[in-house]
């Protein structure tokens, strides 16, 4: 499942390609979509802007109309000129949003759904997300409150929570926890204050040097190489994912894996760093 960072750079680049431009042409597969757009259609409306919030896409329409979409495992967005061909089948294509000079076009996005600003404000999922982690008025304290308030969850599994913190996915969860030499299996209500700050500060960190603006392709959901180590060579771009059994980058000691909490998401942390 895309995290955060992609999220939030498929946003950017489709709100660069569609921002302040008038829709002509709007097609989709989706018959509920469709269906307003029969009643009340998208074509003619401007891009006001294209946002995200954690692992949300909002697209931004003049007249009160959002196009909220999550692309879960299976979903990305492309960009095209007029007549490119595409990089997917077109049995994969969901929506397409053209204006004269770009399109984009949403492959198997398995939630996408119209909105007025006050039906958003209403959709379970989306109107109790926690503090997006990459948002420019980012509130640290709320963040932390919102961290404090789930106690009894295992720490691996509260990063994952989108209603506490939003944008963080797994890969993230076990390279975060590994940064602050926290065990992802203790308690929230274990975390002292010096903790709880680290781990907020460094999930911004994170997310925040992967999305810079020099990554640019046609398909914006492109989840790239992450680094959270910082250093050059690609091999040695994180820390604890994906490397069961590698020694810890910082005392040898064989990193470990284990499924966690009720949807068994895989955590990776070191037993000696992280005791």
């Amino acid at each position: 499942m895309p995290e955060g960072d992609t999220i939030f750079r498929a946003a950017r680049t489709l709100n660069t390609a569609l921002a302040g431009k008038i829709i002509t042409r709007f097609e989709t597969v989706l018959p509920y979509l469709a269906r307003l757009h029969y009643d009340m259609p998208v074509t003619g409306r401007t891009v006001e802007s294209v946002v995200s919030h954690g692992k949300w896409i909002l697209m931004i329409f003049s007249g009160d109309l959002i196009l909220l979409t999550h692309m879960l495992m299976s979903g990305s967005w492309h960009i095209y000129r007029p007549g490119e061909q595409w990089k997917r089948r077109r049995d994969d294509m969901r929506i397409v949003i053209g204006t004269e000079t770009m399109e984009a076009v949403a492959f198997k996005v398995p939630v996408a759904e119209f909105h007025t600003a006050a039906s958003l404000a209403r959709r379970e999922g989306f109107n109790r997300l926690g503090e997006d982690v990459l948002a420019a008025d980012f509130d640290e304290e709320k963040a932390r409150h919102q961290l404090r308030s789930a106690p009894d969850l295992e720490i691996g599994e509260a990063l994952l929570r989108q209603s506490l913190l939003a944008g963080i996915g797994n890969v993230y969860k076990s390279e975060i926890a590994f940064a602050c030499r926290v065990n992802p299996f203790r308690l929230v209500a274990t975390l002292t204050e010096d903790e709880i700050n680290c781990l907020i500060q460094t999930a911004r960190k994170f997310l925040l040097a992967n999305v810079s603006e020099t990554c640019c392709d046609t398909i914006v959901t492109y989840t790239g190489f992450r680094r959270t180590t910082g250093r050059a060579n690609p091999a040695d771009r994180l820390w604890v994912y994906a490397r069961a059994g590698e020694p810890c980058r910082h005392c040898g000691t064989p990193i470990r894996r284990q499924k966690q909490g009720p949807a068994a998401r895989v955590t990776f942390w070191c037993p000696n760093c992280q005791h």
